[in-house]
């Protein structure tokens, strides 16, 4: 059982501001990561995310997980929700955030984002391992999966999925957003570690069109 852990507010985050917004996404940084992946990255994305954090963490259906690993049913080391297309976000800025990530990537998405996945890291003991979203369409076609970052920062880490490459690391947390397309997830890997380093828990938020998971 994991003990209570808390949020680090942001420096950027004033706790006396109830602004909860989306900046501009023309801001967007992106790194070619090669075999026809790139990743787009916007730090501070949402203004207020430690707020939207708050009410995600208490208002949101967690469920917890068990798979079958090494022959034997192993907890999920985090908590998880989803809404499929047609539900209702469970945060107003987020479904602002699907609707201005569909207009900003209609050009070479060419279909709006239609789900929201969220996984709740509690503390340092919570992790994803090294994967791919390739259930569905991304096993064999170029897609998109944006992820909003709230709470404390984490590492977000990515290599090549057939080896020949160095890892590339971005700490993701407090509204930051990040965006992989085009081949990323057929050719790279990524992963959210676990550390020994005491870390507040983060909240991801992933947007993915249809067919997608």
């Amino acid at each position: 059982m994991h003990g209570t852990v808390h949020l680090q507010p942001s420096l950027f985050d004033d706790p006396g501001d109830d602004d909860i917004r989306l900046g501009p996404l023309r801001g967007v940084r992106r790194v070619v990561l090669g075999d026809g992946a790139w990743l787009d990255v916007l730090p501070g994305w949402l203004h207020g995310a430690d707020r939207v954090f708050e009410r995600l963490a208490a208002e949101v259906p967690w469920r917890a997980e068990r798979r079958e690993m090494y022959e034997r049913m192993v907890d999920v080391p985090r908590l998880l929700a989803s809404y499929p297309e047609g539900a209702e976000a469970p945060h107003p800025v987020l479904a602002e955030a699907r609707e201005a990530l569909s207009a900003h990537y209609a050009g070479e998405l060419g279909e709006p984002f239609r789900t929201l996945g969220l996984c709740y890291y509690r503390d340092g003991r919570d992790s994803v391992a090294w994967h791919g979203d390739r259930i569905g369409r991304g096993n064999h076609e170029d897609t998109m999966v944006a992820i909003l970052s709230v709470g404390e920062p984490r590492a977000l880490l990515l290599r090549p999925r057939y080896g020949g490459g160095a890892v590339v690391r971005h700490r993701i947390g407090h509204g930051d957003l990040v965006v992989m397309g085009g081949s990323c997830q057929r050719t790279w890997e990524h992963a959210v570690p676990k550390t020994a380093r005491p870390v507040g828990p983060r909240i991801s938020v992933q947007f993915r069109p249809r067919g997608v998971a």
